[in-house]
């Protein structure tokens, strides 16, 4: 992961200390990089020792490490010449080439941040454990629901039985149903919320295998589940980190998706045949208006 990904993704679970200089060198990467330990220390409110903590917890020897590792990451988005940067505003007052560019510029960014940190052998775990699935369960509250039910259509449309919930009662009902060689599927970007958190847990206890597609790796989510796969995410102006997160959350689940398809290549062909001729009479002829 990169490790501005990594730090903005580990902040809410550090100790109050590592946080603020955390929040520190999110507010401004390159600053950061320039900085003395002594200045840093002094701008988190915080201590040469913290830095140090915070370094370590990162799995750096040192600040010196950090710095570099900073430096090399923020002359990299500033090489790429990216019109937006973390934190970038919207005003009400702004243009809607303004708007596009800033959303457009999160959105190219958030999708490279997750294709960079994505773990490739949690994915191929997943997908295969998928492949072979008697059952797949997928559950998601708001907007996480939404990705849930993009990736119940994908899967049942190359005939992977599979059934997405965003209510707590019907998905616990669902995974206590679940057993050995079935596979449940928690997605929430805080990896916080309870009724995700309950139905991994049931499903657990009953032998299916369980994962989590969040964006906290560290959070009660991840914890719960036996693979977890991460997921990035930039707030905008009008756009929460939960909201923002779902173009990172449809890549990850698009690359187990296909990775399935792969893996269950003559039934995939045969089932996109059959479904495509199925819906034909439902096309109007092109030309028709």
């Amino acid at each position: 992961m990169e490790l501005l990904s990594r730090i903005r993704a580990e902040r809410a679970e550090m100790p109050e200390a590592l946080r603020k200089v955390a929040e520190v060198i999110l507010a401004d990467p390159a600053e950061a990089a320039r900085s003395t330990i002594v200045d840093l220390a002094e701008r988190s409110g915080t201590s040469t020792a913290t830095i140090t903590r915070l370094c370590r917890a990162l799995g750096f020897g040192g600040y010196a490490e950090l710095r570099v590792a900073l430096a090399t990451e923020t002359g990299r988005a500033a090489q790429q010449h990216w019109e937006t940067d973390i934190g970038q505003e919207i005003l009400p007052g702004d243009g809607l080439d303004r708007v596009l560019g800033v959303v457009a510029g999160n959105d190219i960014r958030l999708i490279q941040e997750t294709a960079a940190q994505l773990d490739l052998a949690t994915v191929e775990k997943v997908a295969g454990a998928i492949a072979q699935a008697g059952r797949v369960l997928l559950f998601g509250v708001s907007s996480s629901a939404a990705v849930a039910n993009e990736m119940e259509y994908r899967l049942q449309r190359i005939r992977v039985p599979t059934w997405s919930r965003s209510d707590a009662h019907s998905a616990l009902t669902d995974a206590a149903l679940l057993g050995q060689g079935d596979v449940a599927i928690g997605i929430s970007h805080s990896g916080r919320t309870r009724e995700a958190i309950e139905v991994l847990a049931e499903a657990g206890s009953h032998g299916a295998i369980t994962v989590a597609v969040t964006s906290h790796p560290r959070s009660p989510l991840a914890e719960v589940a036996e693979l977890v796969v991460t997921t990035s995410s930039r707030e905008t102006t009008f756009r929460s980190e939960g909201f923002a997160a779902i173009h990172s959350q449809l890549l990850v689940l698009d690359v187990i998706y296909v990775s399935v398809a792969q893996r269950t290549y003559e039934r995939t062909r045969k089932a996109f045949d059959l479904t495509v001729r199925a819906v034909t009479g439902h096309r109007l002829p092109e030309g028709d208006t």
